[in-house]
């Protein structure tokens, strides 16, 4: 008769990064990922469990000034990394456009959405290459809503083109 033996359990492992301008620093599972960090110790209620596939957006952070969807993102691959949300780029100039875009044409509606929109099109504008439409409309391709028929989402767009053409 064989023995077999229990495999050992997987490791914590310690995880440091900037979130907002805050060190975070905690001894996570392996199978944790940055969004249950952001909703758990984190505090943050903007990044949400929407789909928890990466297909929704509702999640989207900045990750060294790229947007990504938290939910995929694993706690250990954050060490030594910048991460913001629609909290921390709640003083920023770039997410006031968004911002009142987004009221201004009645871009959204329950807003549960709302903040990985509008983390998207920050990022949309901090790394625009055209400075046109084509650029923000790839920016929020990833975010869903299911209020909305997106026409007010597009002429928010057609807004932040106008506006950062101007600057």
């Amino acid at each position: 008769m064989t023995r077999q033996t229990q495999p050992e359990p997987c490791a914590p492992e310690h995880v440091t990064f900037e979130l907002n301008g805050d060190v975070i620093s905690q001894w996570v599972s392996p199978a944790t990922t940055l969004l249950d960090i952001l909703r758990g110790s984190g505090r943050i209620t903007s990044a949400r469990a929407g789909c928890r596939i990466g297909r929704c957006g509702a999640c989207t952070v900045l990750l060294n000034g790229q947007a990504v969807p938290g939910c995929l993102v694993m706690a250990w691959q954050v060490s030594g990394c910048t991460v913001e949300t629609a909290e921390g780029l709640a003083e920023a100039s770039d997410f006031a456009q968004v911002r009142d875009a987004l009221a201004t044409e009645s871009a959204l509606q329950c807003g549960y959405c709302t903040p990985g929109v509008a983390v998207s099109l920050v990022s949309g504008l901090r790394q625009q290459q055209n400075g046109d439409v084509v650029d923000l409309e790839e920016a929020v391709a990833g975010n869903l809503c299911r209020c909305t028929g997106y026409g007010g989402l597009k002429r928010a767009i057609a807004v932040l083109t106008e506006t950062s053409s101007e600057t």
